[in-house]
C-alpha cells in the first residue's frame, strides 16, 4: 500500500503556471500511461488507426502487397510513437494552451512539486 501523503492542490494561474515551470519553482511529471490514454483520446488515434489499415489491407489484397504492408505498419507505428511522446508533448503544448493545461490537471495525470529554493 502507498503511504505516500497526497500533495496539496496547486492553484495557479496559467499565466503563473507557465512562468513557475520556465523559473524552475515548479516540475512537473507525467503518468505516462495516462498521457497516451490522454493523448488518444483526445486525438481520437483509433479513429485515425482504422481506416490506414483498412486502406493497406485494401492495397494488399489489390495486388500492392508491399505497399500495402507499409500503409499498415504506418497504420501501427505512428499511433505509438505518438503515445510514446505524449508526456512531452502535453507539456509543451500546456505552456500555450490555457484550455488543454486545465484539461490535464483535471484528469489526474500531471503531478506538480513545488521546489524550495535554498
Amino acid at each position: 500500500m502507498d503511504s505516500t501523503p497526497a500533495a496539496p492542490t496547486l492553484t495557479l494561474s496559467h499565466r503563473d503556471f507557465v512562468s513557475a515551470f520556465h523559473d524552475g519553482t515548479i516540475s512537473i511529471t507525467f503518468d505516462p500511461r495516462g498521457a497516451a490514454r490522454f493523448i488518444s483520446a483526445r486525438l481520437l488515434l483509433p479513429l485515425f488507426m482504422m481506416p490506414v489499415l483498412g486502406i493497406g489491407v485494401g492495397l494488399a489484397l489489390s495486388g500492392w502487397i508491399w505497399t500495402g504492408l507499409a500503409v499498415i505498419a504506418l497504420g501501427i507505428i505512428v499511433p505509438r510513437l505518438i503515445k510514446r511522446g505524449a508526456p512531452r508533448f502535453l507539456i509543451q503544448q500546456m505552456m500555450e494552451d490555457e484550455g488543454l493545461s486545465r484539461d490535464v490537471m483535471h484528469a489526474g495525470i500531471m503531478h506538480v512539486v513545488t521546489r524550495e529554493r535554498g
